[in-house]
Parts: structure tokens; sequence; C-alpha cells
């Protein structure tokens, strides 16, 4: 088989499959091939990241009064006025160095509906409104900026039976790696794939790595199995170990993403789930917090000496109400948080304009007020990371946004 028929075979196998865009357990990493020497990693938080429980603003004194309960549980100091969570404690050297940092009171267009399926599918498609995502079609901001690059290829790794995350869908080429049990690939298969790529370098060395993590995958998988026979005293045990494999999957996605950054790969998109903490949040959220930790610190150990030219933008499709409910959780809402890290970023800051807490301030009279557009951080970064012009950025990757302030957390 020829280079021309490999490629082929990768592009048509990562046309397979269908979309898992609102999984937590089943999640594609996608990846495209660059002119730059820079990198983006975008890391979807599925299930609306709780920004006031991550990024505390424990300086407004009414966090207290509407979180009398969340508001007591462990938080790092930041800057005086911002406290981080302690689920994300391993991180704090990041921030130390000036490589992570949060934007605060951030959200995309989307309001009021909060259904995680649509927020979600605003969030990747880019657009400013539903009904323009509808009429403009399925296409994703992180593919429209690639169609303005010219001789952007299709580079890296191959797709396991799954489509790639709504970000990178669209004209532009771009390929695939998705790991989960039901995916699997048997050991002929594993086999086969071997044998096809033995003589070109660059694909048998992504073949080895992705059979690799997915055989930890299904080492990982294989537990399910024996912790459904647990008894209900040992509970504790079983949401232990399920936290542990969770942390694993995030890492293997992260230590796949950084292989191919490290080789011609220059954007990589994966999503975390488990952020929908309607009740138990001070539980709940820890699970998600180590995952997100563990893929951040995994791609700046896996990147090396390329962590220095990387920005990873991690965002969510809606924040989450201000006052806690009656169950020690949060409700849907609109302003939230993101979180930004790599040696691109100017770190060791909490972005954005903080609108306060008070019951005249909060939007609806029950969420954080937005007070800037998600999209417009995700513009600025390929704009200083990339040199995309901002009118491309607002007339194409975004349509319809308005950049008005250029924070400058980019290097």
């Amino acid at each position: 088989m020829n280079d021309q028929t490999r490629r082929k075979f990768l592009l048509n196998t990562a046309a397979l499959g269908c979309s898992a865009a609102a999984s937590p357990l089943v999640t594609p990493v996608t990846f495209a091939s660059t002119p730059w020497d820079n990198r983006l990693v975008v890391i979807v938080l599925r299930g609306a990241m709780d920004g006031l429980d991550v990024v505390r603003p424990y300086g407004d004194k009414m966090f207290a009064q509407h979180r009398p309960d969340l508001a007591k549980t462990d938080a790092i100091d930041l800057d005086g006025f911002y406290g981080m969570h302690g689920g994300l404690s391993d991180l704090s050297p990041l921030w130390d160095q000036g490589q992570l940092a949060f934007a605060h009171s951030v959200s995309t267009p989307y309001r009021n509906k909060r259904s995680h399926f649509d927020g979600q599918d605003l969030l990747e498609a880019g657009y400013a409104s539903l009904d323009e995502r509808r009429r403009m079609g399925t296409s994703g901001w992180l593919n429209r900026m690639l169609t303005l690059v010219p001789n952007v290829e299709t580079e890296t790794a191959y797709a396991v039976g799954q489509d790639d995350l709504l970000l990178l869908q669209g004209d532009a080429p771009h390929a695939s790696w998705a790991p989960g049990r039901s995916l699997l690939m048997s050991a002929q298969g594993q086999l086969l794939l071997n044998r096809m790529y033995e003589s070109d370098p660059l694909f048998h060395a992504s073949a080895e790595v992705a059979i690799e993590l997915t055989e930890d995958l299904m080492a990982i998988g294989d537990m399910d199995g024996m912790m459904d026979e647990m008894d209900s005293m040992q509970d504790q045990m079983k949401a232990n170990n399920q936290a542990i494999k969770l942390a694993k999957r995030a890492g293997a996605l992260a230590e796949f993403a950084a292989d191919r950054l490290n080789e011609d790969s220059r954007i990589a998109a994966f999503s975390i789930g488990g952020w929908d903490t309607h009740r138990n949040q001070k539980v709940i959220i820890q699970k998600p917090l180590s995952q997100l930790s563990t893929a951040i610190l995994t791609l700046r150990e896996k990147l090396g000496a390329n962590w220095d030219k990387t920005a990873v933008l991690c965002m969510t499709e809606f924040g989450r109400t201000v006052r806690q409910n009656g169950t020690q959780g949060t409700d849907h809402g609109t302003g939230g948080a993101m979180l930004m890290a790599g040696g691109a970023i100017r770190g060791g800051k909490v972005y954005g304009k903080w609108p306060g807490l008070a019951d005249e301030n909060l939007f609806n009279n029950r969420d954080l007020m937005p007070t800037a557009d998600v999209r417009s951080y995700g513009a600025i970064a390929m704009r200083h990371l990339f040199g995309i012009a901002p009118n491309d950025l607002e007339r194409v990757v975004f349509p319809g946004l308005d950049i008005v302030d250029d924070p400058r957390f980019i290097l």
C-alpha cells in the first residue's frame, strides 16, 4: 500500500462511526497539522463546570452568603480576591510559574434555555446563536480557522470508529483517534495495522502509541465488571477506583495528544465530562477536577520543550447558579469561568471584569453575569499564536464576534 492509499484509508476511517459529542465516557481526540510552530489544545469541559467553585471569588462578601456550605471547602489563595479549588492543588506550581491562568465571568452567547446539548453545540460551533448554527451548517470554529491557512494537511494518528468533535468538523482536513471499550481493536486488527504501516515511520509510530494506549484502556475497562460485583459496603472503594480510572483515561488522551503535537500536529482537541453537579457537589466535582489536573500535567510532561510553545484552553458550555440548591449542589446557569495553561500563556492572573454577586448584579437574579464572550479568548489565542487576522476571526471563525478587548493572555 503506497503513502497516498494509506492516507486515504486514514481519512475514510476518520469518517466512520457516530458522534459522541455529549458523551463523558467515549472521548475523541482530534488533530490538525499546520505550518506553525506554536501549539493549541482545546479541552471541552462537558456538563457545565461551576466556575464559581473552581475559581472562588471569596473577596466578594456575597459569595459565602449565597453558598454557605460550598464556600467552606478548601481553596488555594491566588491573589487575595480569588481562590482556586483545592482539587486543582497539583496545578499550583504552574500558577506560581506563570503558566496557569483563568478568565472569569465568561460565556458563549447562549442564554436562558440551559440545555447541555445546545450549549455544547454552540460552544463548539462558535456561532452567535442556535438559529445561525442551523442556518450555517455543521462546522466547528477550529476547522473554519484551518480553512484560512494554505496547505493544511491531514497528518498523524488514525480513527477507531469515532467521529471528530464538532470543533474540528468541516472542510479543512484533520485526523482523529478515539479510545473506548466498544471501539477496541482485535488482535488481528492490531497486527494488520502494524503490518500496513511498518514501512512508514510516521504512521507506524502513531499506530504503536495508539495500540498501547488502547490496551491500557482495555485494562481499565476490565475493572468495571469487577467493581460491579462489590457489595454496598465497598461503595467508597468503588468510587475511588472509578476516580483513578477516569484520571488515567484523561492522562491517556493527553499523552496521545502530546505525542502527535511533538510531531506534525499543531492543534488537538478533546473533552472531559462529569461537571454536572446538581447534588453533592463537594464530592462529585472532585473527579473531573482530578481528570483536568491529570490531563494538563501530562501535557506539560510529555510535550517537553514544546510546552513553552503551547496554549491550553479549557472551556465549558455555561456556568452554574450563584446560589447553592437544597441538595448541596448547583443548577444550570449562565456566566462561568475558563482555565488556560501552557508555556505560551501569560499566567498567574485571573482575567476578566468581575460583575459582583449582589442580587441586583446577577443575570436573571440567579446567575453570574457574563462580562465577556468566551469566544473572544479563542479568537485572541489564534491571533497571537497563529497570526490569524482580526477580520477573519470576526467574519469566518466566529461570525458576529466583536473583539473589543485584548487581555494579552498569550505571551
